[in-house]
């Protein structure tokens, strides 16, 4: 007797340790980061060197959009700016709304964990039954049968446990903590795009007000050219076309301002936007645009590209649609469930939680599918799409990032060159201008020659305007192509990712 109570004991045992086997296992492709590129390596080097002797070096990817990006906009040295960015970051309604899809994903990510545990629910019950008279054990024990009319009082707890024997409940976690942390890096990709935008906008709105400056300096010139032509053709020292073309070049150029003035309005409504402010009331005053320009180093680390925060979000959601394949393949397998429920059951109030009114049970549950009409293998076919999407889409993202990198790169070069081309261009303009003055003084040319060499002048000068603002706003864009201020500090050891297992 004690033998075979041995061998069942030694039979539990081994039916207990291969249950923990197998509970131990996930069923579906673990995670492996695909590589950046479909069909080529990463390049080595940016196409657009950042000085002559020096290049930019790449790496694989390593998306890790929780490294610190700083306030990089400091390094303008604008008040105003900073001023905007404290804004933005605290009003801006884009980051509210992304700040409440990550708490979205968070609470989906507890929503899949709590399947780990067993689910407890109560379901106190008190109803009034009557049996039939006609039910078949009456009418066969008992002709004359009678029916009876009682009540019923029931105060169970139920527990209902799936046993995670093929990994689906890992999976789903898996999932769901892939798409948090995307989540968290679709926040800081959203907060980098209003922090550039704004920065963009201020500079684009300071670019007007400096353009406006030199149109209306160019109005008032103008008015004080055409009166001196008044004067002269009084005199009879010029001709009626002399003072037409005065007024011409003054009308025309007075026709510019309101231009000027509606482009500088919705810029700057388009910056309380951005700030969480109504445009009504939002004013700024007018200023120059700021000579802080920073230089991008000789040599740009690469690491700084993994900073961008919609390359980690691509990243994780790959990680997210991987954990769904194994979910989707867990339907192939049958699912075990530990079922029990244990309370008090009584047909009368008084004795219902007395020790012999106890009820109880407790045992497994298994659902097999048998037959589905196709719709596991369809829904594993639709998983793994799912996935390759995502692969595509982290990949087009990764081209995308460099293509933003290598055109801002070429931007901060030749706008230089330009500008540089342009200020000389300025300077020759200027000079022109005094050489028409003078003859027209002396009566060697007539007024078309002077109002030739202003309108070049100003043109001259309001593209260097222009280019000083495309300059700035090149150098924004690269900050952001970049991911961040690549003057920032060292990158965190934590990732997103280890933080995430806490949450």
């Amino acid at each position: 007797m004690s033998k075979l109570i041995e061998m069942r004991r030694v039979a539990w045992m081994a039916a207990g340790a291969a249950l923990v086997v197998i509970a131990g296992c996930s069923v579906g492709p673990d995670y492996k980061r695909p590589a950046a590129l479909n069909s080529e390596p990463v390049p080595n080097a940016y196409t657009v060197p950042t000085s002559t002797n020096n290049v930019g070096e790449w790496k694989t990817a390593e998306p890790s959009a929780d490294l610190p990006r700083g306030a990089w906009w400091e390094v303008f040295g604008d008040n105003e700016l900073n001023r905007l960015e404290t804004m933005a970051a605290d009003g801006n309604q884009n980051l509210v709304a992304a700040a409440a899809r990550l708490e979205q994903s968070r609470a989906d990510l507890g929503i899949a964990r709590s399947d780990y545990y067993p689910h407890f629910s109560a379901d106190p019950e008190v109803t009034r039954n009557r049996t039939s008279l006609h039910a078949p054990l009456v009418k066969q024990e008992k002709a004359g049968g009678t029916a009876h009319t009682y009540n019923n009082f029931v105060a169970p707890l139920n527990m209902n446990w799936e046993l995670d024997l093929w990994g689906r409940v890992r999976r789903q976690v898996e999932s769901a903590r892939a798409n948090f942390v995307a989540s968290a890096d679709d926040l800081e990709s959203a907060r980098l795009a209003i922090q550039a935008e704004v920065a963009i906008d201020y500079f684009t709105l300071r670019e007007l007000d400096q353009e406006r400056r030199v149109v209306a300096d160019s109005v008032e010139t103008f008015r004080r050219s055409l009166e001196l032509t008044q004067n002269r053709r009084k005199g009879g020292i010029v001709s009626d076309l002399d003072v037409s073309q005065a007024e011409t070049q003054l009308r025309s150029t007075e026709a510019e301002l309101p231009s000027l003035e509606l482009q500088r309005a919705r810029t700057l409504h388009a910056l309380a936007t951005l700030c969480g402010k109504s445009a009504i009331n939002f004013q700024l005053t007018t200023a120059t645009l700021t000579n802080a320009i920073p230089g991008v180093p000789a040599r740009v680390p690469s690491e700084l590209l993994e900073r961008r925060p919609d390359i980690a979000a691509a990243e994780r959601r790959m990680a997210s649609a991987n954990g769904q394949v194994g979910v989707a393949k867990s339907a192939f397998y049958p699912r075990v469930f530990l079922t029990g429920a244990a309370g008090f059951q009584s047909i009368s109030a008084n004795d219902l939680f007395d020790w012999p009114s106890r009820v109880w049970s407790l045992g497994p549950s298994v659902s097999l599918p048998l037959f589905t009409g196709g719709r596991n293998r369809s829904q594993l076919e639709g998983a793994r799409a799912s996935y390759d999407e995502s692969v595509a889409n982290y990949r087009q993202t990764v081209l995308s990032a460099f293509q933003e990198v290598e055109d801002q790169l070429a931007a901060q070069k030749l706008l230089t060159t330009q500008l540089d081309a342009q200020s000389a261009a300025l300077i020759a303009a200027r000079h022109t201008l005094d050489i028409a003055n003078n003859r027209y003084k002396a009566g060697v040319v007539t007024y078309l020659e002077v109002a030739t060499a202003q309108n070049v002048e100003l043109t001259n000068e309001r593209t260097v305007i222009q280019l000083e603002g495309q300059r700035l706003n090149a150098e924004v864009s690269l900050i952001k192509a970049l991911g961040g201020d690549w003057q920032g500090n060292p990158p965190d050891e934590k990732r997103v990712t280890q933080v995430s297992e806490k949450n």
